[in-house]
């Protein structure tokens, strides 16, 4: 029996197969602007653009066009606009036609001037202090019917939840690595210690406190230290240790 896929579920496991497939989030995000804006555009051409705001800070992350980020950073420079407001109130924004648009008179009358006639953003919430928009412009005026704006809701409901997940997987990938490192670092220092233990005669207490102090005084950090200890012993400046 063949199972029927509704275009929702398509977009869904496409995306899902972006988060396992991409080296990093960047490579996700400019995969996820392309495969948006190829997604979404219908009778008009549209282009697209991911604004990230960490710690109050907006920023294009990714684009689909270069022309995006060029007014995605006019909302920026104006401090207003609809992305801005999308990620503000977290609620979509659509401007039909921005030459008969009265709020953000500046951006839309500038981005007007640019050749865009119409523009869709839509929230994509995020976890902690962190939230992102997907941004979506035409250089038509009424370039998105009510339809439209329901599939690219939907679809921005999606790639939320992809977000999110490659977000987390970056975490624990980032976590795993520098736990490794304090392994690798905490490995090389057991090691001096004990060389310096073999050479003085001294327990590890002693053996740390020189360590320490050899820091210190050449103002190095004390993996540094250990390592060159390490080295010296070995006769091999290169020698390197492992933490498995």
């Amino acid at each position: 029996m063949v199972e029927n896929r509704t275009p929702q579920q398509g977009i869904a496991e496409h995306l899902q197969d972006l988060v396992l497939e991409s080296s990093d989030v960047a490579e996700l995000l400019q995969e996820l602007v392309t495969y948006s804006a190829e997604t979404l555009s219908g009778d008009n051409k549209l282009l697209c653009g991911v604004t990230l705001v960490r710690h109050r800070r907006p920023a294009t992350v990714a684009t689909s066009d270069p022309q995006v980020h060029a007014m995605d950073e006019l909302q920026y420079a104006f401090g207003e606009g609809p992305c801005l407001t999308a990620l503000r109130d977290v609620v979509t924004i659509h401007v039909p036609n921005l030459e008969d648009e009265t709020r953000w008179a500046h951006y839309c009358s500038t981005a007007w001037s640019e050749g865009i006639g119409s523009v869709l953003s839509v929230p994509l919430p995020l976890e902690n202090d962190a939230g992102a928009a997907l941004n979506l412009y035409a250089a038509n005026t009424h370039a998105f019917s009510a339809q439209d704006i329901e599939n690219a809701e939907a679809h921005a409901a999606q790639a939320s939840k992809s977000l999110r997940m490659a977000v987390r997987v970056a975490q624990l990938k980032e976590d795993r690595e520098n736990l490794t490192a304090a392994m690798e670092s905490r490995t090389t220092i057991n090691l001096a210690a004990g060389i310096i233990m073999a050479q003085n005669r001294c327990d590890q207490d002693t053996a740390m406190r020189i360590l320490r102090s050899a820091s210190n005084t050449r103002n190095l950090k004390l993996r540094d230290v250990a390592s060159r200890v390490v080295a010296s012993v070995a006769h091999d400046p290169t020698v390197v240790t492992h933490f498995e």
